[in-house]
């Protein structure tokens, strides 16, 4: 049996809802990292393809857990590509995010079995 298929671009919407950044935020990194480009459809709307999803989750990392400046977590970056390091570091940034909001859901989860909280 197939599954679903893999989704190859993603829209501003769906990258700000994955990586819980406000569109400004991505535009002005944008403007900082030459690696984040997105392509434009037809409309002139900005799509991502999964790479550089990571490539931001990566950004996210340095900057605001690693609490990296702009100009360090560009030389980071620089660093992790030189070393052939650069996809497993994204990769791995992702990962991090995913364990990141699975943990939140789930204390969430937990304050509401526990009668903190009214269920939405």
């Amino acid at each position: 049996m197939a599954g679903e298929p893999v989704r190859e671009f993603f829209s501003m919407g769906d990258v700000c809802g994955l990586t819980d950044l406000k569109p400004h935020v991505l535009r002005y990194w944008e403007s900082q990292f030459r690696f984040l480009h997105p392509a434009k459809n037809r409309s002139g709307n900005r799509v991502y393809q999964r790479r550089e999803i990571e490539l931001i989750m990566l950004v996210r990392q340095l900057l605001y857990t690693e609490k990296y400046t702009i100009d360090g977590a560009r030389q980071k970056i620089d660093e992790f590509k030189k070393n052939g390091e650069l996809r497993s570091a994204a990769r791995a940034a992702l990962d991090m995010q995913t364990i990141e909001s699975m943990e939140t859901q789930l204390k969430a989860i937990v304050s509401v079995l526990d009668g903190e909280e009214e269920a939405e």
